[in-house]
C-alpha cells in the first residue's frame, strides 16, 4: 500500500485469521502453506503450521491445477483463484453484473466513498456481493435499507469504482 493509505488492521482472533486466509487465497496464487504463512506474517498474524493446516481444512481449501499448470490453493466454492492481475475475474464480474443490473438504481462518488442506491430492502444483499470480491482500493461496505456506502482508499479509487459499478449495473 502507498504511504498515507490506511492499512487494514485485524484483531488477534480466529475469525480475523480465517478472514485473512480467505482474502489471501482470493487475491494471491498460494502454492504452499509456508507462502501463505509469510503473507499472514506480513499482515501481523503469526500462525503455526498445524493451525494453518486445520484452518485450510475447515475452510475446505483444496489444491487445484490452474490453467497455466500451477497447483495452488483455492476455497472449494467451485471457483478457482483469480489469475495474477485478474482482480475479480470474468466469472466473478459476470455474477456481479447479473445481481447489480437488477438491483442498482444509481451510483455516485463522493470523495473516497461510493454511494449505491437500491430498491428498498436490497442494500444488504448488494453490499455482500461487493464485499465478497477482492477489489483494489475498497476497504468494505456499509448498508442500510436502500443505500450502500462503499469505503475506498482515496478519491481516485472511489471515482474508478463508481464508474466500474455503474458499468456492471448497466449490463
Amino acid at each position: 500500500m502507498s504511504e498515507g493509505t490506511p492499512s487494514l488492521q485485524r484483531p488477534a482472533t480466529r475469525a480475523a485469521r480465517l478472514s485473512a486466509i480467505e482474502q489471501a487465497l482470493a487475491t494471491h496464487i498460494i502454492t504452499s502453506q509456508s507462502q501463505l504463512s509469510k503473507i499472514l506474517i506480513d499482515e501481523g498474524i503469526a500462525v503455526t503450521q498445524a493451525t494453518l493446516s486445520r484452518d485450510l481444512d475447515e475452510m475446505h481449501a483444496v489444491k487445484t491445477r490452474l490453467q497455466d499448470g500451477t497447483v495452488a490453493y483455492a476455497v472449494a466454492r467451485g471457483a478457482a483463484p483469480a489469475a495474477e492481475g485478474d482482480e475479480v475475474g470474468q466469472r466473478g464480474e459476470a455474477q456481479m453484473a447479473r445481481v447489480l443490473s437488477g438491483l442498482v438504481t444509481s451510483v455516485a462518488a463522493a470523495r473516497n466513498l461510493v454511494v449505491v442506491h437500491t430498491p428498498s430492502g436490497a442494500a444488504q444483499y448488494v453490499a455482500s456481493v461487493i464485499d465478497k470480491q477482492p477489489l483494489d482500493g475498497v476497504f468494505g461496505t456499509i448498508a442500510g435499507d436502500d443505500t450502500v456506502m462503499v469505503i475506498c482508499a482515496d478519491d481516485d479509487a472511489a471515482a474508478s469504482r463508481s464508474d466500474w459499478l455503474l458499468t456492471l449495473a448497466s449490463k
